[in-house]
């Protein structure tokens, strides 16, 4: 891939990519705060203004690198943390599974979003690349987050639900894995393992439930 293919790429996915931080974000931050705590909405992270989620290492410069760098083959980055204090839930471990399934519901729901818009710009007759490749953008990058994130291991999405979900005892041996949860996830990452026992089948189950759910819109492709 050359640069300007990949400068096109990057454009395809910008507003995509964007959308889902960002709502991925307010939504832990909303669902907190229905729940109990308003720390994340005190400090203005329960918006769909982008800026505040975003970590200028994590969002931006990190994944542009390793982007250009392998050529597309390997991208990875992260936003701001929505800061949650759990023990301010009016139900802190029950509320804790709320909070966490809250960012991956969001991104679940994008995807089926861009999935209807892309039937819809189909079967409108627009036949503009862009707008079309950006759709497709848009359902794979909320498909991986979803996935992606639901991995069992804090202080993913996935390991914040498992710890809400055991009993005390377990859940409190569990969680303190959390300071090098994210070590672990990396080279986990880095040698393959996620991909290939979690990431292709979830995101495979993800995409068949995401065409069944669509189905009744094809009447719309020519």
């Amino acid at each position: 891939m050359n640069i300007s293919e990949l400068i096109q790429t990057v454009l395809i996915y910008a507003l995509p990519v964007i959308f889902a931080i960002t709502l991925h974000e307010a939504a832990h931050g909303f669902v907190a705060q229905r729940l109990g705590d308003s720390t994340a909405a005190m400090l203005g992270r329960v918006t769909l203004n982008p800026l505040p989620h975003i970590d200028p290492v994590g969002t931006i410069l990190m994944p542009l690198l390793l982007y250009f760098s392998t050529g597309g083959a390997f991208l990875f980055g992260y936003a701001k943390p929505v800061p949650v204090r759990f023990d301010r839930l009016r139900h802190p471990k029950r509320d804790m599974v709320w909070v966490a399934l809250a960012g991956p519901a969001s991104n679940l729901l994008q995807a089926l979003l861009w999935g209807v818009l892309l039937y819809v710009l189909v079967g409108s007759g627009v036949t503009e690349r862009f707008f079309l490749e950006m759709c497709k953008a848009g359902m794979l990058t909320n498909v991986v987050m979803f996935a992606f994130n639901l991995f069992p291991l804090p202080p993913l999405d996935g390991g914040r639900i498992v710890v809400g979900l055991l009993p005390m005892r377990q859940a409190l041996m569990f969680s303190r894995m959390e300071p090098w949860g994210f070590f672990i996830v990396m080279a986990l990452v880095i040698t393959g393992v996620v991909s290939s026992l979690w990431m292709q089948p979830l995101m495979g189950v993800t995409f068949d439930l995401i065409k069944m759910v669509l189905s009744p819109l094809s009447f719309l492709v020519p």
